[in-house]
């Protein structure tokens, strides 16, 4: 069994690859670089056979998105950790020792990122995982570095190695046995908020998930999907619903589901003001399946067996992430009034 192994996930992201893959396999010398590949269409195999023969290919059969496209090729590894990383990421030296010391050092660490920032402003972080993530009791995702929008700069005040609730996708060091454990993505999210459900799953299975600030990163962000590309916000809302389906404690459980759709109305009133009429219909089609696959959801709920799950996990923000920032201008992640049990 390999220690370990960076796995690229690929679909027709030709472009990325040639501009960063080159960079993982210079700052990764000891490590195995592998891309695993959802079926492209684009030459992204050929380029890599013949520009970077170093590489593992990894051919799936089909487009099966983040979350089963990973499941599926880590299921073809024997490794005892895999780096998880985007195409679109540039990595920097000496990324990979300290996320893996950071490892070793916690054994109860289910997974960890680095500091993630800004590939396009190198001064600020970025959006998809900062300085470690958080979240809301209902459901809402934020970073240290970055709330909903805002992105702060990094003046280092984010260089403590801490605890998180939830890891990046785009950069994410993970305990094979642990993945496995959890049955790794849930297939049905396809892109979005995958990493933030396995995250609280394996919360509620007692596992621990870590930030380490001596690794660097800098990410482009929406490689794939565009940034206000519809179907991202349907993924973006759908998967909210259903991983606060999957994990929320009994506790609140109903209120908490109420709250967070009529937010979620709120959020679509806005779009039409704007006249950004699809995303409003995003969010209607991402609430029609969720009444449409209601009763599938709370069995999912039963199997995973939750009713012990903490409410107040330290890394869950008591409050209301929308009412502070919107409300109360509080932008930075130093800003929140927090209740934190440790």
């Amino acid at each position: 069994m390999q220690e370990l192994a960076i796995v690229i996930l690929n679909w027709n992201g030709l472009s990325w690859l040639q501009q960063f893959l080159p960079v993982v396999v210079a700052h990764s010398p000891k490590n195995t670089v592998v891309v695993a590949d959802n079926a492209s269409t684009d030459h992204s195999i050929s380029w890599i056979e013949e520009q970077q023969p170093e590489v593992k290919i990894i051919k799936l059969d089909n487009n099966y998105g983040f979350a089963e496209g990973y499941n599926r090729a880590l299921q073809q590894l024997d490794v005892q950790f895999a780096l998880l990383l985007n195409s679109d990421v540039e990595v920097s030296n000496n990324w990979v020792e300290p996320l893996l010391a950071t490892m070793k050092q916690n054994p109860n660490l289910a997974a960890c990122q680095p500091k993630i920032k800004a590939f396009q402003d190198k001064t600020k972080f970025e959006y998809a995982g900062a300085a470690g993530g958080f979240i809301d009791h209902l459901g809402y995702p934020f970073c240290r570095g970055r709330i909903f929008d805002n992105l702060e700069e990094d003046k280092n005040q984010y260089d403590d190695a801490t605890l998180v609730f939830w890891t990046s996708g785009a950069c994410m060091l993970v305990r094979m046995a642990a993945f496995k454990e959890q049955h790794g993505f849930h297939p049905g999210f396809f892109a979005h908020m995958e990493e933030i459900d396995l995250c609280w799953r394996w919360q509620n299975q007692g596992y621990q998930l870590g930030y380490c600030p001596d690794s660097v990163v800098y990410h482009i962000g929406a490689g794939t999907l565009k940034k206000l590309s519809p179907f991202k916000t349907f993924l973006n809302f759908r998967n909210g619903l259903w991983m606060l389906f999957r994990n929320l404690p009994k506790k609140g459980f109903w209120i908490n589901i109420f709250l967070r759709l009529c937010l979620d109305g709120v959020a679509g009133l806005q779009f039409l003001a704007k006249g950004q009429f699809k995303h409003t219909w995003a969010i209607i089609k991402a609430h029609v399946y969720m009444y449409q696959h209601v009763s599938t959801w709370l069995k999912e709920r039963k199997q995973l067996n939750n009713k012990h799950a903490p409410r107040d996990h330290h890394t869950i923000f008591s409050g209301s992430l929308v009412m502070q920032a919107f409300v109360l201008g509080r932008k930075k992640f130093s800003d929140l009034h927090w209740v934190r049990k440790d």
